[in-house]
């Protein structure tokens, strides 16, 4: 694949979002977010989404694969499905039960849950970029939230 395939397929993130965290690819949340986010770094349309952040860094712990070797296959063009096969090849071999369960932990971890340095810039951040009135009962809320899904 050639850079022009990554620059048909990045977004440009200073006027669309990114994937909800809830999305899946490759069988992971964040996963989908994760790779809209380096396509845009990648082709300078990241606007003010970064990509290995805290919230990708949680998906790349899980499946053992470094920020590093996750852009150099983005980089090559691959489309959502090569990339969800890459991930499966290259994840940490793990039980499909072990995989559901991270996810559904993901999906339901609150504020609370999170490491302190997080909860820190959180309690900041949600007043700030959340609407009055809106309830972040979990992390992926602030996310959907802020983005207009919920």
């Amino acid at each position: 694949m050639s850079n022009s395939s990554l620059s048909k397929l990045a977004l440009d993130l200073s006027t669309a979002f990114p994937a909800s965290p809830r999305e899946t690819l490759g069988g992971y949340v964040i996963a989908k977010r994760t790779l809209d986010k380096c396509r845009a770094a990648l082709a300078g349309t990241n606007g003010e989404y970064h990509f290995d952040c805290p919230l990708d860094n949680f998906f790349l712990s899980f499946v053992e694969i470094s920020a590093e070797s996750f852009r150099e296959q983005v980089a090559t063009g691959a489309d959502d499905d090569e990339m969800g096969r890459w991930i499966e090849a290259n994840a940490k071999p793990r039980e499909k039960r072990e995989i559901v369960a991270w996810n559904n932990v993901m999906r339901c971890k609150r504020l609370c849950d999170m490491p302190i340095e997080l909860q820190e810039f959180l309690e900041g951040y949600i007043p700030q970029y959340i609407p009055a009135g809106k309830i972040v009962r979990v992390w992926f809320d602030v996310y959907d939230i802020e983005e207009g899904r919920i």
